[in-house]
């Protein structure tokens, strides 16, 4: 497992929670800090999309889309 090197007020900090009953030792309070960045992380690509969806949706209400026709997708159907 590797080493994680905290700043003098970051290790003061995880100590603090630790020492406050709030987690069991500096592992803990490390995963846990990990987690959040993971849960940001995912939280961040879920709203990239959701823009992204809300732009699509907007463009088609106005109009700037095409029909789409599933035959053209068949393998073998050459399109028209």
């Amino acid at each position: 497992m590797p080493n994680v090197h905290l700043t003098d007020q970051m290790h003061r900090y995880a100590q603090g929670q630790v020492d406050a009953g709030a987690y069991a030792n500096l592992s803990e309070v490390v995963r846990a800090g990990l987690r959040l960045l993971m849960e940001r992380d995912g939280a961040r690509q879920f709203y990239a999309l959701k823009g992204e969806l809300e732009a699509a949706v907007r463009e088609a209400e106005a109009g700037g889309f095409e029909e789409f026709d599933p035959v053209a997708y068949e393998p073998g159907v050459e399109s028209r």
